[in-house]
């Protein structure tokens, strides 16, 4: 079984692409999703993070996300701290959901696959990208945030030219209905590797 790596900075699509691959039947492994459902539920993470950051970290038993994005996006010793408590807990839990696939291939969708260094663990990687004011319109829309917030956390990510340096495939993300026939090609490529 073939592991994809699906990367893209934040506001480029990497959750719409993972879900045209679910809908091919793929399984798709979501990085943060998991991380997240894993700092709310790991009593050793909590811990961690509570000693890094202190009580604050957690409000009525949930991550305090405000809180520690407020620390981290401007303490990049803080942020590979977190990182570092995080990263080995999600990694164990991947290997764990992939023990239980059975297809020609899985996609793992990460936002700091490369930063992280996990891609070293993919056979392939899938880089989405779009231009950055396309990206910070889709993120203002999305989010209550500000644009200084996002500049602030792309400037903290691998822009797209260093990504698709080590990438196989690059899905432009700027228009559905392309996207999707990028998805799909790459899909029919996959299965062919996988044979």
């Amino acid at each position: 079984m073939k592991i994809v790596g699906l990367t893209g900075g934040i506001g480029s699509g990497k959750t719409t692409v993972a879900n045209f691959f679910r809908k091919l039947n793929v399984p798709v492994y979501i990085a943060d999703d998991e991380a997240k459902m894993l700092m709310n539920t790991s009593k050793i993470l909590i811990r961690k993070i509570k000693k890094l950051f202190g009580e604050k970290a957690y409000k009525n038993n949930e991550l305090n996300r405000p809180f520690i994005a407020s620390r981290i996006f401007n303490d990049k010793t803080l942020l590979n701290e977190m990182n570092k408590i995080v990263h080995p807990k999600v990694g164990k839990h991947f290997k764990n959901w992939l023990a239980k696939q059975e297809h020609p291939y899985i996609i793992k969708e990460a936002a700091i696959l490369f930063e992280s260094g996990s891609y070293m663990e993919c056979d392939c990687i899938i880089s989405v990208v779009a231009d950055r004011d396309t990206r910070i319109k889709r993120l203002l829309q999305r989010n209550s945030t500000t644009k200084k917030k996002i500049k602030s956390i792309m400037n903290n990510q691998w822009t797209d030219e260093d990504r698709i340096k080590l990438s196989d495939f690059v899905i432009h993300n700027m228009e559905l209905k392309n996207t999707k026939k990028q998805v799909l090609a790459i899909h029919k490529k996959l299965l062919k590797l996988s044979e």
